[in-house]
């Protein structure tokens, strides 16, 4: 059973970096065709894909959180790791780790999400 838990701070300053790690377990995570993907959700808003780091390492972002996103990776503590810069109010969400299979490009694993409020 692959199982991907979120942690990280809850509350973030405005202008300030929000530092999320999702922590995998059941899986290695460089595992073939498996792509470890940031998804989030506003507050009555839809799920925003925000970007993944594949099997190889290799990243890739949503066009539109490109220029404030990085997405990293240990491969010893089997862990990734989200970056999102010069936080606004708007980035105020649960955010959620995921797996993605390459095979049929579906999520099949989620994290439980974590809340992060973005507030001076």
């Amino acid at each position: 059973q692959v199982q991907l838990k979120e942690s990280g701070p809850g509350l973030v300053k405005p202008s300030q970096t929000l530092s999320l790690t999702c922590t995998v377990s059941g899986d290695s995570i460089t595992a073939l065709r498996f792509y470890w993907t940031w998804v989030r959700q506003p507050p009555g808003k839809g799920l925003e894909w925000i970007g993944y780091i594949s099997y190889l390492g290799n990243t890739y972002y949503s066009p539109s959180l490109q220029s404030r996103t990085s997405i990293s990776r240990n491969t010893s503590n089997n862990q990734f790791a989200l970056q999102l810069s010069s936080v606004t109010p708007e980035d105020t969400a649960v955010y959620y780790c995921a797996r993605l299979a390459g095979s049929n490009w579906s999520f099949d694993y989620w994290g439980q999400g974590t809340l992060v409020t973005v507030s001076s």
